[in-house]
């Protein structure tokens, strides 16, 4: 396939509202469920393990507990069933996949540290 063409097609289907979250944060993902005749937007909020992919096959990886359970989910970031993503809070970690939080148990599999905003230097006198 002319490769101008496919380019065009990947450019029509890509999301134009981006967000911009990363490994270790906290998100809420709006997710569009149909149900019959109707459709309805649910949330899956949890932390961001992974990511994966490039272009119009990347995908994140979202946990969270749930009753005790650990649950563990893949959305398409470009999918047109993802309504939005929105970022509660920006965890700072030191590396890519975060699969180390399914073996802990309790607050230690939600903990994340966050990412502290950095004050402006004071001015020395």
């Amino acid at each position: 396939m002319n490769q101008a063409l496919l380019n065009k097609i990947h450019s029509e289907q890509f999301r134009k509202d981006d967000a911009k979250f990363n490994v270790g944060d906290s998100v809420r993902v709006h997710t569009k469920v149909v149900e019959g005749e109707k459709e309805r937007i649910q949330i899956f909020a949890g932390i961001v393990i992974g990511k994966r992919g490039s272009g119009l096959n990347e995908t994140f990886l979202v946990r969270r507990i749930s009753y005790g359970e650990g649950v563990e989910r893949i959305f398409p970031i470009h999918s047109p069933r993802v309504e939005k993503v929105e970022v509660e809070r920006h965890g700072q970690v030191r590396r890519a996949k975060l699969t180390y939080l399914r073996k802990r148990i309790g607050k230690g599999a939600t903990l994340v540290k966050e990412k502290a905003k950095v004050a402006a230097p004071k001015k020395a006198k």
